[in-house]
């Protein structure tokens, strides 16, 4: 859940701006700016005094080429053959869908089990691999025998397309989870379904990926027959319990209006080339301040130094913050403050004329009939134990909960941690085949 980057995004970037004076941080930050206009004041300062030219040639400074490629490239950098699908949503999303249809472990066969794959918040496809083929989940997927397929929820640097709305329109980013929950993942399963020729499949879900699941199957119970497992890593609903301070800043209800306006319901961190360099860079060993980098992370998803790789702080941040909408976190604020898992909040009149009642519903989890396991652990400032059980109980088809045995395992471990793949990779592979 990428609610843990935009602190040390913006604290570097200004940083950077002030080491080069390009910009005035003091006039950046004062005034009215929205977040999204310091940002672009930030790109643009950046770009004109062409500090990519300022800092020595990255890509030939000791620096990890995995850096520099897309998923695909990745993917097939290591051996394996990558695919990309596109999928048109309801609401006309456009959105890229990455595969790993076998392994060089597992040559090409017919029928092989189907399993999907979503990120979390602000992150993409390439959380599954980025970990390369000895640890990441995917690639040890597709060693197993599974075809694998990758999603890429929308507003994030691979679905960034609408069939009649430009990213510069406001009206692109007026969704959240939900709208991901009830179109991007329908869309995407149906389609994944369709090219294998697959009655159902196993769904993975980190963070939001779980988030956007159950939303799906609690409103369109039809899905529920199309899941064979539905596998939930640090399962997001609940979130009465959050332990990291960015809740004391989106969870608090007197700013979730300010917030709406601050923000301008658009986009939110996205990944652009110039800003994933810099970080790359910055976060780089032999940087002078990449404990900024690693401290930040686990300030506000919790404190595990020895399950984070820093050497490979430059490639996770190039490939995230990947995007997303200021809605979706918005949500989760609306979530934070209630403590119920519930539809977006609109105010009381127009929740009224929208829902028939004066707060928004809170999604039925009862009526979820495919089976769900959920895996959680105990230092996750986010998915707190407590509220996973309060899930576990709510959900109509709960096949267990399973806690990762390292007690100060966190949120983002799930997919970064050094030993992720004999902690959580190996453990859901073996109750996939077994089930």
């Amino acid at each position: 859940m990428w609610v843990c980057v935009p602190q040390v995004y913006l604290v570097l970037l200004v940083g950077m701006c002030q080491l080069c004076g390009s910009v005035s941080v003091s006039s950046l930050l004062s005034g009215n700016s929205t977040i999204a206009e310091v940002f672009n004041v930030i790109e643009n300062a950046l770009e004109s005094v062409n500090l990519l030219n300022l800092i020595p040639s990255l890509e030939n400074n000791n620096g990890n080429p995995d850096q520099y490629l897309n998923t695909p490239e990745l993917i097939e950098k290591y051996g394996y053959p990558a695919e990309i699908h596109t999928v048109t949503t309801e609401d006309s999303y456009i959105l890229t869908v990455h595969r790993i249809p076998y392994s060089p472990k597992s040559p090409a066969a017919p029928n092989k089990p189907v399993v999907f794959l979503q990120h979390g918040i602000l992150s993409s496809s390439a959380d599954w691999i980025i970990l390369g083929p000895e640890n990441s989940l995917g690639y040890l997927l597709a060693d197993a025998g599974f075809d694998v397929w990758l999603g890429n929820a929308r507003g994030n640097t691979y679905s960034k397309k609408h069939l009649s709305l430009s990213t510069s329109d406001s009206k692109f980013w007026d969704f959240s989870w939900h709208e991901m929950g009830i179109y991007d993942l329908p869309a995407a399963i149906d389609y994944v379904l369709e090219q294998t020729s697959q009655p159902d499949l196993y769904y993975i879900g980190h963070s939001m990926g779980t988030t956007m699941f159950f939303v799906m199957t609690s409103t369109l119970t039809e899905y529920n027959s199309k899941i064979r497992l539905m596998t939930a890593l640090a399962p997001i609903a609940y979130m009465a319990f959050v332990k990291s301070p960015i809740s004391k800043f989106f969870g608090a209800n007197p700013l979730t209006k300010p917030l709406v306006r601050m923000l301008g319901i658009n986009e939110f961190l996205p990944n652009g080339k110039l800003t994933s360099s810099i970080l790359g860079y910055v976060c780089s060993d032999g940087s002078i301040i990449q404990q900024v980098c690693s401290t930040a992370l686990f300030a506000l998803c919790g404190y595990n130094p020895q399950e984070l790789n820093t050497t490979l702080l430059p490639v996770l941040m190039s490939h995230a913050p990947a995007g997303s909408s200021a809605k979706s976190f918005l949500h989760y604020a609306q979530d934070m403050n209630s403590g119920s898992f519930r539809h977006w909040d609109y105010g009381y009149i127009r929740n009224l004329f929208r829902y028939g009642q004066l707060s928004p519903p809170e999604y039925n989890l009862s009526a979820i009939t495919a089976p769900v396991r959920l895996l959680y652990s105990d230092n996750d400032w986010f998915a707190d134990p407590r509220d996973v059980y309060k899930l576990n109980q709510s959900l109509g088809n709960s096949v267990g909960e399973y806690r990762i045995p390292l007690d100060s395992f966190n949120h983002l471990d799930f997919v970064w941690a050094i030993h992720v793949k004999t902690l959580v990779n190996d453990e859901v592979i073996s109750f996939l085949e077994n089930y």
